[in-house]
């Protein structure tokens, strides 16, 4: 379960700032290196951490600049908000 005091503004920007420049890239790859650095900077379980991917794709703060059921689209990059 997520607590409701996680401030999701603050977790993309620490997402955006701590993976290496032109990453994620893939969707399903994207999801996963987001996932594990959050279980590495927060000790999050692999469940909490899935989940609080999923609620900031959903809330807007996550954008995946393909379409993740084309192969053609399979590199594209996500795009983390907010931006400086």
């Amino acid at each position: 379960m997520i607590p409701e005091d996680i401030d999701l503004k603050q977790l993309a920007e620490e997402l955006r700032e701590k993976l290496p420049p032109g990453e994620p890239v893939g969707y399903l790859r994207g999801k996963s290196a987001m996932r594990d650095l959050l279980v590495h900077e927060h000790a999050y379980s692999d469940l909490e951490a899935e989940e609080l991917v999923d609620t900031l794709e959903a809330q807007g703060f996550l954008h995946f600049l393909g379409d993740p059921t084309e192969r053609s689209h399979a590199e594209s990059h996500w795009d983390i908000e907010p931006h400086r």
